[in-house]
């Protein structure tokens, strides 16, 4: 997953070199809940901050994975997540669309961290045995 990210990251970070620069300001990037994850990670492409977003919602994601991996992998703590190796960052966003969709009405859940909520939907997406 880190190895494709380098490659993905480096290529966005050329294309983004490109764009004309963006009016994003604090308000369009929040990560005080799922929700507002959500909301970053489903931006249209159509959107004048759809570069900035994905690339938020992509290094939100990469950061959280590479934290449990830490983690897990020096304090010898139990995995929450084991996905396999060919799995990517998209992967892992296409994961948690799909579990905010299920789960977006449940309010409890669309409160929490993003972390957590990125999390359940990792784990949900690909259990440890």
């Amino acid at each position: 997953m880190l190895r494709k990210s380098v490659v993905f990251g480096l290529s966005a970070l050329m294309m983004a070199a490109a764009q004309p620069a963006l009016a994003v300001n604090d308000q369009d990037m929040k990560f005080h809940t799922t929700e507002n994850l959500y909301h970053i990670c489903n931006t249209p492409s159509s959107a004048a901050e759809y570069v900035a977003a994905s690339f938020a919602c992509r290094g939100f994601i990469e950061g959280a994975v590479q934290y449990h991996d830490a983690v897990s992998d020096r304090k010898h703590l139990k995995r929450l997540i084991c996905y396999p190796k060919t799995a990517t960052v998209e992967d892992g966003r296409l994961a948690f669309l799909a579990w905010v969709q299920k789960n977006q009405k449940n309010r409890k859940l669309m409160s929490e961290m993003p972390v957590v909520g990125l999390v359940r939907a990792l784990a949900e997406k690909y259990p440890c045995d």
